[in-house]
């Protein structure tokens, strides 16, 4: 018996939450169950684990500018974007096995979500779906709802030591 239809999030400061979701599409996927990967406010053809992922059989779709983006300085596009990644997560979630909607933790802390919207979005997901939330910052009203809830802290990370992005590691 699969027993899904469980909510996992996955924020913190720490350096690992999409990762540890992709980890478990991989998982999911290894054991022919349908992913969807829906991206909040980044979206870059060059990201490793997208690429991967569409290779594997997940959908991938992205609802991020091209550029960063930086609380305090949104824009229109950044909100129609966000409201469109949350349209597409809503079909998602009556149709995948599992969803995974990364950085949607972030994109409510920017304001280009609200927390009603998207808890209803939630709650109205079809039994059996899985779904996964990641990025900083998750609220408590989603905290309260997950059934799992990880905490990524970080300690030590090479951009303190002026080590920025690298490829294959950090995209």
């Amino acid at each position: 018996m699969d027993n899904l239809g469980l909510m996992q999030v996955y924020t913190g400061n720490g350096k690992g939450k999409t990762t540890a979701a992709i980890g478990l599409a991989v998982r999911a996927r290894g054991q022919n169950k349908s992913v969807a990967f829906i991206q909040f406010l980044k979206c870059r053809e060059n990201y490793g684990e997208t690429k991967i992922l569409e290779q594997i059989g997940c959908k991938v779709q992205c609802f991020g500018s091209k550029g960063f983006i930086i609380k305090g300085h949104i824009k229109q596009e950044d909100i129609d974007l966000a409201k469109s990644g949350l349209k597409a997560a809503q079909e998602a979630l009556s149709v995948y096995d599992i969803v995974i909607l990364d950085e949607i933790n972030n994109a409510l802390d920017f304001g280009l979500l609200s927390e009603s919207e998207v808890v209803r979005v939630l709650a109205d997901r079809r039994e059996g779906c899985e779904v996964v939330l990641t990025g900083r910052g998750a609220t408590a009203a989603l905290l309260a709802v997950a059934d799992l809830v990880t905490e990524m802290q970080e300690i030590k990370h090479p951009y303190q030591s002026g080590i920025g992005a690298r490829r294959g590691i950090e995209y």
